[in-house]
């Protein structure tokens, strides 16, 4: 078949095109902007859990990958987004665990030392 011929044939088919590409770019979109909503809710988490003192390192990682997930919403290039708020949700999970982690050594090793004080005063009262 010839386009050349029938122009509306080509026409129908370059209206079908750009529909199927809107559409990618709609269906893409949704869940990236998803990804980047919790994965700010994640770093935020995280925040609170004071990871930024216990974990510095990964806090810095989830919020710079938040950022650049953001910045790839904006130039609309979602599948980016959505793979660094993926990243930034990782590190910010990671980084709570250690800050919750480190937070119940301290916890532990506070339980210990005042064990180990009611023990020395048990052992002196029995003297």
């Amino acid at each position: 078949m010839n386009l050349n011929s029938r122009p509306w044939v080509a026409l129908t088919l370059l209206c079908a095109a750009t529909a199927l590409s809107a559409y990618g770019c709609t269906s893409l979109k949704t869940p990236a902007t998803a990804d980047v909503a919790v994965s700010k809710a994640a770093v935020d988490n995280a925040a609170s859990a004071d990871a930024a003192e216990y974990a510095p390192i990964e806090m810095r990682l989830a919020r710079e990958k938040l950022a650049l997930a953001n910045k790839a919403l904006t130039n609309k290039d979602y599948e980016l987004a959505s793979q660094l708020a993926n990243e930034a949700r990782a590190d910010a999970r990671l980084a709570q665990g250690k800050a919750n982690s480190a937070k119940a050594k301290a916890a532990a090793d506070a339980l210990d030392s005042d064990l180990r004080v009611l023990d020395e005063e048990l052992q002196r009262t029995r003297k």
